[in-house]
């Protein structure tokens, strides 16, 4: 039972950065076409910046628990990979 509720709690850390990415994008594009609608006042700035905030955040979120999921199983390029602080110098007589 344990092991299936911290399983749901770790998709539920995926889904839910999902979710708010894809209603950044929804937003973003609303405003945007908001832009051309010939009965708009004016163009919805705020709709628009909270909607780039929410998206870059969600992205950022999934593409980084990616990003440290895959360095800890090594698939990543060596520059990516956690720096190993090097061997001291044997002592020259």
């Amino acid at each position: 039972m344990k092991l299936t509720i911290s399983r749901f709690i770790a998709v539920l850390m995926l889904v839910i950065p999902g979710f708010i990415a894809t209603y950044g994008f929804l937003l973003i594009k609303d405003s945007l076409f908001a832009a051309f609608d010939p009965l708009a006042e004016s163009f919805p700035w705020g709709k628009l910046v909270l909607g780039v905030v929410l998206f870059f955040a969600g992205v950022a979120y999934l593409g980084g628990w990616i990003f440290f999921r895959d360095r800890k199983r090594n698939y990543v390029a060596p520059r990516f990979k956690a720096k190993r602080p090097r061997p001291p110098r044997p002592k020259q007589p």
